[in-house]
């Protein structure tokens, strides 16, 4: 067997604590190199015997552990060994600078074993300062005097006795949860403290290749009543994304825009996150082209922080329908509400030949005329058409509907670039007279 014992730096972790991912995400970021993942004490270990050829030995692993830190941060350290005893003993020697010894494991100082910890004046006065000092004793008199788990420390270094350890796993659904150094009173200092949770769901989401669509985000509240008003034991809020995704700026953009809206009921000493939704995340295409590599937001990441900032009934998206009127073939939704199984759409409404305008009115517009030619931002000049509709029924009653033939036409307009217009052709016994001009719709 080979271990591998990790560490990162408690200088990091005491100054940087919010960006420090929980112990429990550390480990499902090493699964990633092998199977066999535990902690123990404090250092992260890693079983690699069964798979370390996969990555071209010992020191390409190493190296890619390294380059893969999780926590840029903080300073990892990394030491390895024959048993996961050996590991953690050459970890600590390393963290405090200090050399290994020229035999292992019977030269390590004793105070690097966890087991002998309790008992080193005792061992000290006995003239015990290393491993092999204590192996040396015999067995009998060391188990009556220091107990069963030193003498089987030893034995499990020494490769005579067999390792036990609970394997980390990855779990299906993420959830976790983290008490607050203090207690917070602002939705501010929530968000500081939510950062260790995101850097937790970044290791998640790219472990399990998934992107979230919505988060929960729930804290606990300290105070059971307030000015004699019962508070509920808990707050949420909840994030939603238009596409899955994995980049944590983006949620904690949107968690800090929904949290500075957010009034906390009473000091919170506990926070937990827990994905709602998530969907399979393939890899992103890249190009060698320049115009590929566009910088700024996305655009669905700015409908999202606008829906988080203005609300969600504020930032609409169309959405087509099947009809055959044209007036109702788009309705206009929340841009974050998710979006429906799309109906089967009507033959009728379905022409090949028709070339639909991305934006539609919700009612048509009458146009002025110029003689004979309609005018919209000045006169129109048509390209493409005529498209003709006819149906027998235009709407229902409460429509005021008629029959209805009408002459769709691609229009130019001077200012407002190409419309959709169409010429009202109604029957004989409904007709005016008059020619009517009408804009249904404008192409981007």
């Amino acid at each position: 067997m080979h271990w591998i014992a990790l560490q990162w730096s408690s200088e990091a972790e005491e100054g940087d604590a919010p960006d420090m991912p929980t112990p429990e995400a550390l480990g499902w970021w090493a699964l990633q190199f092998t199977p066999h993942v535990a902690w123990q004490d404090e250092a992260l270990m890693l079983e690699v015997s069964a798979c370390e050829r996969l990555w071209g030995g010992r020191a390409p692993l190493m190296r890619q552990l390294l380059a893969l830190n999780p926590v840029p941060d903080a300073r990892m350290l990394g030491a390895q060994g024959a048993t996961s005893l050996i590991a953690l003993a050459r970890l600590r020697l390393f963290a405090r600078n200090e050399n290994r010894p020229a035999e292992v494991p019977a030269g390590l100082p004793l105070d690097t074993l966890t087991a002998a910890r309790g008992h080193l004046d005792l061992l000290a006065r006995l003239g015990c300062r290393t491993w092999g000092d204590v192996a040396a004793l015999p067995r009998g008199g060391l188990t009556r005097r220091f107990g069963v788990g030193l003498r089987e420390a030893l034995d499990i270094a020494w490769g005579l006795r067999p390792e036990t350890h609970a394997w980390l796993t990855l779990p299906d659904v993420f959830e976790q949860k983290l008490e607050l150094p203090a207690l917070a009173e602002t939705g501010p200092e929530l968000m500081w403290s939510a950062n260790r949770l995101l850097s937790a769901l970044q290791i998640w989401l790219r472990a399990r290749q998934r992107g979230a669509r919505a988060l929960e985000l729930q804290w606990t509240l300290d105070l059971r009543r307030l000015n004699g008003v019962t508070l509920p034991p808990h707050q949420q809020l909840t994030v939603r994304t238009a596409e899955p995704t994995q980049d944590m700026a983006h949620l904690r953009r949107l968690l800090s825009e929904k949290l500075a809206l957010t009034t906390l009921a009473a000091p919170v000493s506990w926070l937990k996150l827990r994905t709602l939704e998530t969907d399979p995340l393939a890899g992103a295409s890249t190009s060698f082209l320049p115009e590929d590599n566009r910088k700024g937001d996305k655009l669905h990441e700015m409908v999202e922080r606008l829906s988080v900032r203005l609300g969600a009934d504020q930032v609409l998206v169309p959405v087509a329908q099947a009809d055959h009127r044209p007036e109702r073939q788009q309705l206009w939704r929340p841009a974050l509400q998710k979006e429906k199984a799309a109906a089967p759409r009507d033959k009728a409404a379905s022409q090949p030949d028709a070339i639909y305008p991305p934006w539609l009115l919700p009612e048509p517009l009458r146009l002025e005329m110029d003689g004979e030619r309609p005018c919209y931002c000045g006169p129109l000049r048509k390209l493409v058409g005529p498209q003709r509709v006819e149906a027998g029924w235009w709407g229902g009653e409460e429509d005021g509907g008629q029959p209805a033939m009408r002459d769709y036409y691609v229009a130019e307009s001077p200012e407002a670039g190409l419309v959709w217009i169409f010429r009202e052709r109604p029957a004989t016994r409904f007709s005016s007279g008059e020619v009517r001009w009408y804009l249904q719709g404008f192409y981007a």
